[in-house]
Order: structure tokens, then C-alpha cells, then sequence
């Protein structure tokens, strides 16, 4: 500011003025702040002269000065009160000389005895001082702050704590906080952050604090009075439609006011890795309306593909149906959807580097006539068809890893980034006894919704809890409220909270509308992805149920049968429970060929011909498109044919050996490999 002034005062002079003017000039500008104490000397020194020809040898005019004199000083220091000690006292003492001086020149004149020495030499003194106390708190701006923030670090335990500079801009203020060397580390403050917000009567969630990576003892703390997320914003539609997936996701607002953004797809310019997303969020938390914001924002982009899985008979997600190019609804269709993600992604990674992509980019959605990424030796250009990106949503996914086991997706989560896939898991509370470590580990970007407070380290990252993130402050009383931990978002705006758009009965319409678009003008499948799923999973990809725009309104509800030895979506067998599918099975037994319960021999097909009919019915499960089967799956077989679930079990080793099924993640489970693959 002083340089500005400098500058504004150089060239008001006139063109043609003299050079000791605009020096002259310069001085006396420098020199007004420090003019004050000089005038109140020389004003002091007047006044002196000016009482003395008054009241000379008056006594009543000397007890009046003298009481006046204590009644100004003790007011000074009364008035002190709320700023520095040292303040105070230099006023009081500045205010106690001056006008014990002056009471002595009234009455016996100012030049009389000691009075005109000490005048001559306490006045520049005094003057002086004030001067100095006047640079060393500019000089000191930087590092101490303002006097008032000392007592309120003072009141939580950080009074040796300096604030520096403030950045101030609308509803939020970032301060620079420098602690005390060897004495105060960045832990003590983000463990007074709740007694802070306590002192400026602001809740938890209010403010951040962001240590310095540099430094143990720096760091920026920011104060957002105003919660500006308690306005209700209703979903309009998306930010981008026709764009691309690796533009941001806009699925909300920051309490400041600017927009709540995430990547999918990396980005090697600006040096974003791609990323996968675990939502997480209470019951009655707007876990729901936050997956909605982030599905609508995928599918409205032009180069991507979903696949989508909800055990929940797509309660929330049935307006979107027509975008999705493969949904089910859990069960056997869920598993095959896993094992083709799986067999998919080593294909997708073959074709990319066959394209020379280190890593899915926009281009690799399009027809391929650039020779820069050719897969032919000649350089020329090849015109492969393009790969466009793929997202694996499981709704509710506890459903599935209770079905599946706690590292289902943890093959997937590991390597699906490098192939163009991300990886959608949501699902109430991500405890370890219901994910494996090494799942969450691989899941980098985080919705974190509110939550029991017991809950939160399972959502967010400490750091970021330690910085000021506190979701279970909001339980389900702040509907929509979260945190957003992912690549491409400045560190700082981790524990910034942030709330999504609300989904209404209005919002339908927007939705339905969006899928329409969708299903016109989005993407298809790529014949890679395509081959990979098929020859997997067969049928259960090639005659899946392709949803339009009328069949969402026209479906009729979905009836959920589970069948008596279904517990909590297992598929193991409690007949089967104590059979080890990695132990040797034993041949046929004499004992096998009595039939059960009594039933005449003459029903039950030979052995030879059960091992007919038992082929016939793989055939049968692989043209319904039900590619992952147990022993249970042979339950009415089993009671046609007179066979026991063990036999079925010894039948489906067999069919193992020969190639044509092939073990999942699940015990007990098996996937049908498709007859051509087989072959």
C-alpha cells in the first residue's frame, strides 16, 4: 500500500516540476504517520506557556491541574483495558509525564528549574517512542495479527499461536497460523478446533484447519460463519449434457457458494490419476439423492457406459433405466455381472496398449484414424472402433459382498483404472466386517454423507477428520450434507462440506427425459467389451434385458421370493455346508443309485443317463442366461430325478474338469462357461 501511495505521489507533480519537490513531497508523505506525536509535544510545550501566563502562583489552579492530571492518567489506563499490556502501559505513562510537565510549567513556568531540560529532552523521547512502537507494528503485521485473535488462541490453549495475514472473500476467511518452534505442533490445533468453534459460537463443521506439508508447526485455518448449504437446491438436470466423462461430475455446492465437482476418467496433463468411488451415508442421510446426482451427471455424457446393479428392484435409479447398457437387480445376474467386469478388463487393458494408451482418454471413445494410435506395424491409420469408458455401479453393496464375500471387488478395484473402468460401490457403512481392508484401500475418492460419529474413520481419512471433517456432527438431521475426498480436488477443500441437489417427484420428469437422451444418443458398447462378456458369462450378457423408455413405465412390480434356505443372501446349501470343494471327491457308490425317500427305482435314471441330463440342464441354465449356479440351483432337479444336492456337487467338479464351468470368488459357486468358449 505504502508503494501505491509513493507512486501516486511521484506523479502528481507536473511534468516540468523541480526535482527537490517531488522529494520534498515524498518526505513529508513518509513522514505524516510519525507527525502525531511531534504535534502533541509541541501542543504540550504551548499549552505550558499559555497556562503559566494564566495561573502563575495560583494555588487553586494547581490543586485543579493536579487533579486533573491523576483523572486523565487513571482514565487512560482504564480505558487500556482491552488492548496490549504494553500498550497500556505506554499510554499511561506517556499521558502521566506530559501532564505532570505541564501542570509544573502552569504554576511555575515552563522554563523554570528542571522544566525547560526536561521538556527539551523527555519530548523527543517521548515522541520517539511512540515512533517506534509505530514501525515495529507494521513491521510485525505478518506474523503477530491482530491483537484480539492472541486472547481467543489464549482461551483454547494456543496463546503463544501467531495469525498472520487474512485472506477475506465472501462467507469464508483463511488466516495463516504459525505456532510456537519446538513447542506446538499442527495436532494442537486441529485437536482445539471443537473449543474454538465453541469460542466464536460457530458450529464444528465451520471450521478447517490445513496443516502445512512443509511443516510441522504452519498451516491456513478457515472460518466459514454462514452456512450457506441450508438453502434446499432441487436437481434441474445436468451440468454438461452431450459432454464428456472426463469433464467434471457437478453434483452439488460448497458452503461457499462454488460448485461440488469430481473426476472419473485421469487426466495425465493436469496430473489426476482415474479413480474409483465408494458413497457412504446413514439411513436418512440423502445417500440416495447423492447417488442420484453422480448417475444422472454420468449418463448424460456422450462416451460412457454403465453397468448397474441394485438389489433394491432399481427403487430410486427406474427412470434411468433405458441409459444403462446391462442392469440387474442382484442374485445370479449380479454374479455374472462381476465375472464379466472381471474377464472384461484385461481385454479393455490389451486393446489400449495395442492403441498406445498408457490410459483411457476422450480419444479412445472415438473411431481410431489418428496413426498415432494405430494398432497396425505399418503406422498407418487402423479405424478400430472406440473403446468408450465404463462404469460398474452396485447399489447397496453390502447385499452383494454378503453374497459374493468381503473382497469381491477387490481384483476389479485393483486393476479396472488402467482398463477405462471406474468403480461405483455405495452402501450404508463401509466397517471392515463387511469389506475387506484391501477393497477399501483401492477405493481413493469418498462421498461421505452423515454417519454415527463411531463411523467416520471407516468413511474418511484421518487426515482429513483431523482437519475438521466431522459427518457424524450431522447424523441424518442434515440431509444431503457431505464431504467429497477425491483426485483433482484441492487438498484444502477435503474438509469443506458440501451438499447435493435434492431429488423431487418434479425431478422424474427431468430424469426421464435424460434417459431418453441417453438411450438415443449415448454411447455403445464397444465390440471389445462385448466379446468379453459373452464369452464369460454367455447368455446371461447376450439376452439380458435391454430396458426402453416405455417398458420403465409399464413394468409391473417386482415380486422378491426368496426361497427357505436363502439367509441373509447366502447361496451355500446348508446340505452342502460341510463339503470341501477343494478335497477329492469320491466316486459313485453303490449307495448312490438307491433311490431317496423311498421313491420306486424304476424312476430314477441311471447314472449314465443322469450325467445326460444333468449336461442337458447347464445347457438349459446357460440359454435362460443364468451363468452362475450351485447345488441349489438343482434343487427341483434334484427331487425330479431322485438325486441328492451332494451327487449335483460331485457332477459340478466334473464339469470342472471337463471345461465347462468354472469356480467364483464364492464357495459353492459356479460359472457356466458358454458352449463355444468351452469348445
Amino acid at each position: 500500500m505504502a508503494r501505491k501511495n509513493t507512486e501516486y505521489v511521484l506523479d502528481d507533480h507536473p511534468r516540468g516540476g523541480s526535482e527537490s519537490g517531488s522529494v520534498g513531497g515524498y518526505l513529508l508523505h513518509r513522514a505524516k504517520p510519525h507527525l502525531p506525536p511531534w504535534l502533541g509535544v509541541a501542543g504540550t510545550g504551548l499549552a505550558g506557556v499559555l497556562g503559566n501566563l494564566r495561573w502563575a502562583d495560583s494555588a487553586a489552579a494547581g490543586v485543579g491541574l493536579t487533579v486533573a492530571s491523576v483523572a486523565l492518567t487513571g482514565a487512560t489506563w482504564w480505558i487500556g483495558r482491552n488492548t496490549s499490556q504494553q500498550r497500556r502501559l505506554h499510554s499511561a505513562i506517556t499521558v502521566a509525564a506530559g501532564s505532570a510537565w505541564l501542570t509544573g510549567a502552569c504554576l511555575a513556568g515552563p522554563a523554570t528549574g528542571p522544566l525547560g531540560d526536561l521538556f527539551l529532552m523527555g519530548g523527543p523521547v517521548v515522541a520517539l517512542s511512540w515512533n517506534v512502537r509505530m514501525v515495529m507494528r507494521r513491521t510485525d503485521t505478518d506474523t503477530a495479527g491482530v491483537s484480539s485473535d492472541k486472547g481467543l488462541l489464549e482461551k483454547v490453549g494456543l496463546a503463544r499461536a501467531a495469525i498472520g495475514s487474512a485472506k477475506v472473500e465472501p462467507n469464508r476467511v483463511t488466516a495463516q497460523v504459525a505456532l510456537e518452534p519446538g513447542e506446538q505442533t499442527n495436532d494442537d490445533v486441529t485437536k482445539v478446533l471443537p473449543r474454538l468453534a465453541s469460542a466464536l459460537d460457530l458450529p464444528t463443521t465451520a471450521l478447517r484447519y490445513m496443516p502445512d506439508a512443509g511443516s510441522a508447526r504452519r498451516g491456513e485455518l478457515v472460518i466459514v460463519p454462514e452456512d450457506m448449504l441450508a438453502e434446499v437446491v432441487e436437481y434441474d438436470g445436468p451440468s454438461r449434457l452431450g459432454g464428456s466423462i472426463a469433464d467434471p461430475l457437478i453434483i452439488g455446492r460448497y458452503d461457499d457458494g462454488s460448485p461440488l465437482m469430481l473426476w472419473l476418467p485421469g487426466d495425465p496433463d493436469a496430473g489426476r490419476n482415474a479413480t474409483h468411488v465408494l458413497i457412504a451415508g446413514g439411513t436418512g442421510s440423502g445417500k440416495g439423492d447423492g447417488a442420484l446426482n453422480v448417475l444422472t451427471e454420468i449418463v448424460s455424457r456422450r462416451d460412457v457406459n454403465v453397468w448397474l446393479s441394485d438389489p433394491k428392484s432399481f427403487q430410486d435409479f427406474r427412470p434411468l433405466l433405458p441409459a444403462f447398457d446391462w442392469a440387474e437387480e442382484g442374485g445370479a445376474g449380479t454374479e455374472a455381472m462381476v465375472e464379466a467386469l472381471q474377464a472384461a478388463i484385461p481385454a479393455r487393458t490389451r486393446w489400449l496398449g495395442a492403441h498406445r494408451y498408457r490410459q483411457w482418454l476422450p480419444e479412445a471413445a472415438l473411431p481410431q484414424t489418428d496413426p498415432a494410435h494405430s494398432c497396425r506395424t505399418d503406422g498407418s491409420a487402423c479405424g478400430c472402433e472406440g473403446m468408450p469408458f465404463l462404469v460398474g455401479w452396485f447399489e447397496e453393496a453390502a447385499n452383494t459382498l454378503r453374497a459374493l464375500g468381503d473382497d469381491a471387488f477387490t481384483g476389479i478395484a485393483q486393476e479396472a483404472r488402467a482398463a477405462g473402468v471406474s468403480l461405483v460401490i455405495s452402501l450404508q457403512r463401509p466397517s471392515y466386517d463387511q469389506m475387506s481392508t484391501s477393497t477399501r484401500a483401492s477405493l481413493p475418492s469418498v462421498i461421505a454423507f452423515g454417519c454415527d460419529p463411531r463411523d467416520e474413520g471407516f468413511a474418511l481419512p484421518e487426515t482429513v477428520i483431523d482437519s475438521g471433517a466431522h459427518p457424524g456432527a450431522w447424523g441424518n438431521r442434515r440431509p444431503g450434507y457431505c464431504y467429497v475426498v477425491s483426485p483433482g480436488i484441492p487438498e484444502d477443500r477435503y474438509p469443506a462440506p458440501g451438499r447435493t441437489r435434492r431429488f423431487t417427484p418434479r425431478s422424474m420428469d427431468v430424469m426421464e427425459q435424460l434417459a431418453d437422451w441417453a438411450a438415443a444418443h449415448g454411447a455403445p458398447m464397444d465390440p471389445v467389451t462385448i466379446r468379453a462378456a459373452e464369452s464369460t458369462v454367455g447368455n446371461a450378457y447376450t439376452k439380458r434385458r435391454r430396458h426402453t423408455p416405455d417398458s420403465t413405465q409399464t413394468d409391473p412390480a417386482v415380486e422378491v421370493v426368496e426361497e427357505d434356505n436363502m439367509v441373509d443372501g447366502s447361496f451355500i446349501d446348508p446340505e452342502d455346508e460341510e463339503i470341501d470343494p477343494e478335497a477329492d471327491l469320491p466316486d459313485d457308490q453303490p449307495g448312490d443309485d438307491e433311490p431317496l425317500f423311498g421313491t420306486d427305482a424304476g424312476r430314477r435314471p441311471s447314472p449314465e443317463k443322469a450325467r445326460s441330463l444333468f449336461a442337458q440342464v447347464l445347457e438349459e441354465f446357460e440359454e435362460e442366461g443364468r451363468m452362475i449356479v450351485g447345488p441349489r440351483d438343482f434343487k427341483d432337479w434334484c427331487e425330479a430325478n431322485g438325486y441328492s444336492r451332494s451327487w449335483v456337487s460331485v457332477r459340478l467338479k466334473d464339469a470342472y474338469l471337463d471345461g465347462r464351468v468354472e469356480p467364483t470368488n464364492e464357495t459353492g459357486r459356479w460359472r457356466i462357461v458358454p458352449v463355444l468358449a468351452a469348445a
